[in-house]
């Protein structure tokens, strides 16, 4: 299931194409898609015959190796190796998976659940991949540091003065979790909001995972951006932080699953692609991951707010794209980093 190397360019260029690869509000259906594929005996027996199968993912190493053994346990006899890094060597984004389409790797197959559960804005209409994960980009405080009537309700309270030198996050040069909130953020409040918060002597970090560990720490007492998912492990472990869905609208971000049209054990990755896609395994990574699920049976963990409940800013990664160069430049600008 090894992917080709694709270049960054040849990503933000293929991101043009989203809007083709995507069913769009107000647009008519195209033909349907290959038919739902339900996990049979047979489909099984071919599966445990090839004995292994890869999974190449930029989800949290835990995250993945509790995925992976469930998997195992369900179907003994194959093993499930997880090769994990980073989302510039993975490539785990939607934007990705239009560069794969358009460039033939692909394979068609619709796990069942997909085609039962899950809405269209979540498949691809030809059926090569569907929104495996989703996550937000969320402001956070130090509940040790900040009292909770004291705490930012929205991105414009990150303007009082009264957080300088106190808050911490990451960089859209780095990070794709947080150059698509950068987008979605300067989008809908302006790059004034970016030009005015540099001024508040933020501490600048890289990854979207950074700023939850710096709030934990008490390094800083507010994060501006960075993952729910980080925070929902920190809280439930006791950790002094607590999350904020900003009045204004949180940001989204999706990464999809397919399966590779040359994957060496073909079986063995369409029955895994229906686990990922299953209640069992979309339970899993809610629960234990902390992400979010677009499947329409899986439960959200007691104590978090349900996706339902918060107002979320939209995602365009075509516009990503055209904009891409600008926002590195202008945030760079501001920030001097």
């Amino acid at each position: 299931m090894q992917p080709r190397k694709v270049g960054r360019r040849q990503v933000l260029r293929a991101l043009t194409l989203a809007a083709l690869a995507l069913p769009l509000p107000g647009r008519t259906a195209r033909a349907a898609g290959p038919a739902a594929s339900k996990v049979t005996p047979e489909l099984t027996l071919a599966a445990k015959k090839e004995g292994k199968v890869i999974w190449y993912t930029a989800v949290d190493l835990p995250v993945a190796e509790r995925i992976g053994k469930a998997f195992e346990a369900k179907y003994p006899g194959i093993d499930l190796r997880v090769e994990r890094s980073g989302g510039e060597r993975i490539f785990p984004d939607a934007a990705h998976f239009i560069v794969w389409k358009r460039d033939g790797i692909l394979a068609p197959y619709v796990p069942e659940d997909v085609a039962l559960h899950y809405p269209a804005e979540h498949k691809d209409p030809d059926g090569l991949f569907a929104s495996w994960r989703a996550w937000l980009s969320v402001i956070g405080y130090n509940t040790k540091l900040v009292k909770p009537e004291d705490a930012p309700k929205s991105f414009a309270d990150l303007l009082d003065p009264k957080w300088s030198g106190k808050i911490v996050k990451g960089h859209p040069g780095y990070s794709g979790t947080i150059m698509t909130a950068t987008f979605q953020i300067s989008r809908d409040l302006g790059w004034e909001y970016f030009e005015k918060l540099a001024k508040q002597k933020v501490m600048q970090v890289q990854s979207s995972a950074d700023p939850p560990k710096k709030l934990a720490l008490g390094e800083r007492a507010v994060m501006a951006d960075g993952n729910e998912y980080n925070l929902f492990q920190l809280k439930e472990k006791g950790e002094p932080v607590e999350i904020v869905y900003p009045t204004e609208g949180t940001p989204l971000i999706v990464g999809p699953s397919g399966v590779l049209k040359d994957a060496p054990h073909p079986n063995a990755a369409r029955l895994l692609q229906s686990f990922l896609f299953s209640v069992e395994g979309q339970q899993l990574m809610v629960d234990f991951g902390g992400l979010r699920s677009m499947h329409a049976l899986v439960k959200d963990k007691a104590g978090r707010k349900p996706l339902r409940e918060i107002k979320l800013m939209k995602d365009d990664p075509a516009a990503v794209e055209k904009q891409a160069d600008e926002i590195k430049a202008r945030y760079s600008k501001y920030f001097k980093v």
